[in-house]
């Protein structure tokens, strides 16, 4: 009958209606939940205006994008690190905000392969903090990765994170180097920090309760690095011929890292907020090596014979950089990020070593004019 039709049709509006009313309440709120990017497409982000949102016809009930903001340093063992959260955090459907601080030498890697990611780039001082301010105004964001600052003063958008944005997570690019040297090997989380730049921004980040979460690395390369001293100084001598010098017995362990592996345990937090809120993390490969394992896989890779020297350091004065990493074993655990974040590295350097001995090749740095002083006054005491 006409009076069972419009009842039925009264029924199907009202489910309609509640379906409506609970996408709406899913789309407003706050979870961890991951939304792939193309559940994004034609969507705006948490930037755009309310009017625009209100205007927006095709889809009413939209579900709105995570927002991130990298905050990245001029260069160094961290310049290539913004590079790749900015990549990854796009694949993962982020709306990406990178301020890069103009300090930084954009005609060189990392920089000036930033055209290739397909996200916002702005550049500034900052460690000015009204400058920086200036940059997010009338912006919001809901993760920040924070890879320039090294103390409390530098840490300038702590308190807008905090204050204005209230973000879901506030990521803090730290170092592994503020552990103290008697720490057992590897180090873990836990062990005994020195009072440091970066020691004193975590606890900057705590006290103003935010979701924070800091990471520690260690030694750095990659594809776009603009630090190669860890790998080069092996590839220096060995290309040429020359003995590698190690300090003790060479069988220090260290934790050289591909930087894609670093970014990647950084942007786990995104999904995972609740777990890696007011965390530390190490921030190293699983896969450690020794400094005559080094000296022996670039032999290998670049078809030479392998020569070491063994010395004890306490016999020498000799001046910083003579060597790239500690006398004694200083070596990161990653347990931790693989326990909790399901994290795990996806490189090794000595399947890295062939792509990244031909990146010094085809630089040409096998032809450098070098001087090996150091080396010298090392082999003239034995």
């Amino acid at each position: 009958s006409r009076g069972h039709i419009q009842e039925g049709r009264e029924m199907a509006s009202w489910t309609s209606v509640a379906a409506s009313a609970a996408v709406l309440l899913a789309s407003c709120s706050q979870t961890d939940a991951f939304v792939t990017p193309a559940a994004f497409a034609g969507r705006a982000s948490p930037a755009s205006s309310v009017s625009s949102r209100a205007s927006s016809r095709a889809t009413p009930l939209s579900v709105y994008m995570d927002a991130a903001l990298i905050l990245q340093n001029k260069g160094g063992g961290h310049g290539e690190i913004g590079f790749h959260i900015a990549k990854q955090l796009k694949d993962k459907g982020l709306d990406v905000t990178l301020i890069q601080d103009s300090a930084a030498k954009m005609d060189k890697n990392p920089f000036k392969a930033y055209g290739d990611l397909g996200v916002e780039v702005v550049q500034c001082d900052l460690a000015n903090q009204e400058e920086a301010k200036s940059k997010v105004a009338g912006k919001t964001f809901t993760h920040v990765f924070d890879n320039f600052a090294k103390d409390v003063g530098t840490c300038t958008l702590g308190e807008v994170a905090k204050n204005m944005w209230g973000v879901k997570s506030y990521v803090y690019v730290s170092s592994g180097g503020m552990y103290d040297a008697g720490c057992p090997q590897p180090m873990k989380e836990d062990g005994k920090t020195k009072a440091t730049g970066q020691r004193a921004v975590e606890e900057h980040l705590d006290a103003l309760d935010l979701p924070w979460t800091s990471f520690r690395p260690q030694y750095i390369y990659g594809p776009k690095t603009n630090k190669r001293d860890y790998l080069d100084w092996f590839i220096d001598r060995i290309v040429r011929d020359r003995a590698c010098p190690l300090p003790g017995d060479g069988s220090q362990m260290a934790s050289v890292t591909n930087c894609e592996d670093v970014a990647a345990m950084m942007t786990a937090v995104v999904g995972q907020e609740a777990k890696a809120a007011k965390q530390v993390f190490n921030c190293g490969t699983d896969s450690l090596v020794s400094y005559s394992a080094i000296c022996a896989m670039v032999a290998k890779v670049a078809g030479k014979e392998l020569k070491t020297l063994n010395y004890d350091p306490s016999q020498f004065d000799l001046p910083k950089g003579s060597f790239p990493f500690r006398n004694t074993e200083f070596a990161v655990s990653a347990d931790k990020a693989k326990d909790v974040l399901g994290w795990s590295a996806k490189n090794t350097l000595e399947a890295d070593l062939p792509w990244y001995y031909q990146q010094y090749i085809d630089a040409g740095l096998d032809k450098k004019d070098l001087k090996f002083d150091a080396d010298d006054m090392i082999m003239a005491g034995k």
